[in-house]
């Protein structure tokens, strides 16, 4: 039923992965492959594709639905549908930041100190031009193919780059005059194709999918037995996704418990469990969250 495109290049590994982890696992005859299958009736294709073409292709009908950043729906101005933000990047769930960068000796301190013809090179020339005429600021924007950074001073006067945290930028003695964008991955969906009733169905029960996938990372499942003397405390203990559900268990004078918590607090959760009378404690993986 849906034709769906998802990103190569730095966010492949993490967008097969949430697939992977939503039952939504992609088969190819090989990692370099750009094709794949999912074993699912709603999906009847994969194509791997570059993100900076997504949005125009699910734009244009090639592809029902598919994974790319803000960034490069901005960069190309088409009109897609944003299903949902899948927070998540290479390692994090940081988004990235797009932002105009001058060398640290600069004289310019915000966007509308750039004198008339200065140099800009980016890998976003259309979103950097729009930026700019909005400031104010004739610049000479160029397509920069990578390595963006590193063409202060000598090829151009400023940059517009995208960044995590800044550091690469820091280490190659930039310093920022603004953000531009601030752009999270997003399931996109071609307009004509979000209209047909079945189609979208099909989109909402990935995303159903792809987003518990992403809701249950960190997370973990906490099953444990507690005599009512110590119920109380041991629920005083737990930082529950919603409120824990308790159990009286049969023929026996204490209660089941079980609810959800963060696996970063896991260390410190259990032992303070057992020391206030909990017994029988149980820590499962968590599938998926569907709220």
């Amino acid at each position: 039923m849906l034709r769906l495109v998802l990103p190569k290049g730095s966010l492949e590994h993490a967008t097969l992965q949430l697939f992977e982890d939503a039952d939504l696992a992609l088969t190819r005859a090989s990692d370099v492959d750009y094709k794949a299958t999912i074993d699912d009736p709603r999906v009847v294709d994969v194509t791997i594709l570059r993100p900076q073409e997504i949005p125009r292709y699910v734009a244009d009908g090639l592809f029902d639905i598919g994974v790319t950043g803000r960034d490069w729906i901005e960069e190309t101005s088409v009109e897609v549908v944003t299903l949902t933000e899948l927070h998540y990047s290479k390692a994090t769930a940081r988004p990235i930041r797009m932002v105009l960068a001058v060398g640290g000796d600069s004289p310019w301190h915000t966007v509308a100190d750039l004198p008339p013809d200065v140099r800009v090179h980016t890998e976003y020339p259309e979103l950097t031009r729009r930026f700019l005429e909005k400031h104010g600021v004739q610049a000479r924007v160029t397509l920069s193919y990578g390595a963006t950074e590193a063409k202060i001073p000598e090829i151009a006067d400023a940059v517009v780059e995208i960044t995590e945290t800044g550091r690469a930028l820091r280490a190659a003695g930039l310093r920022v005059l603004d953000t531009i964008l601030v752009s999270y991955t997003e399931l996109i969906a071609n307009p004509i194709a979000y209209a047909d009733n079945d189609k979208r169905r099909a989109m909402e029960q990935l995303q159903t999918l792809l987003l518990g996938a992403l809701e249950a990372r960190g997370r973990v499942l906490v099953k444990l037995n507690v005599d009512e003397a110590n119920l109380a405390a041991v629920i005083g203990l737990l930082p529950a996704l919603k409120s824990p559900t308790v159990s009286k268990l049969y023929g026996e004078d204490g209660y089941a418990v079980e609810t959800v918590v963060a696996k970063s607090d896991i260390n410190i959760l259990i032992p303070a469990l057992k020391d206030h009378g909990a017994s029988g404690i149980l820590e499962l993986p968590i599938g998926k969250i569907v709220q």
